[in-house]
């Protein structure tokens, strides 16, 4: 017989498997350190969309011959996750910065 407890932990377990699966790969686009919520999952698939965009951009204008506007969308599309990346270490800064102040009583 299933029990309540059960099937909280087969669900658990199923979270746990699908929380690996897409984090890994959107862990660059993602501007938080982790993703943790819903938003931060929107929000790294929106900036993978985006770099996607800007990849067959390129190609596309390879295709056409227009190698300024294909060097343009590459340039973009490194500095994409690097501006992720950067913005990433700000608050884990910031972060850490904030717990230094507060008082060893809390």
């Amino acid at each position: 017989m299933i029990t309540r407890a059960k099937l909280v932990e087969q669900l658990r377990e199923h979270q746990i498997r699908s929380a690996q699966s897409y984090s890994a790969a959107l862990a660059v686009f993602s501007p938080n350190p982790h993703i943790a919520s819903r938003r931060d999952l929107r929000v790294a698939l929106l900036y993978a969309l985006l770099f996607c965009c800007l990849m067959v951009s390129c190609y596309a204008a390879l295709y056409l011959k227009w190698f300024k506007l294909s060097s343009l969308f590459v340039i973009l599309g490194i500095l994409l996750p690097v501006s992720l990346k950067v913005s990433r270490h700000r608050r884990l800064k910031r972060k850490r910065e904030r717990r230094l102040l507060l008082p060893l009583s809390m």
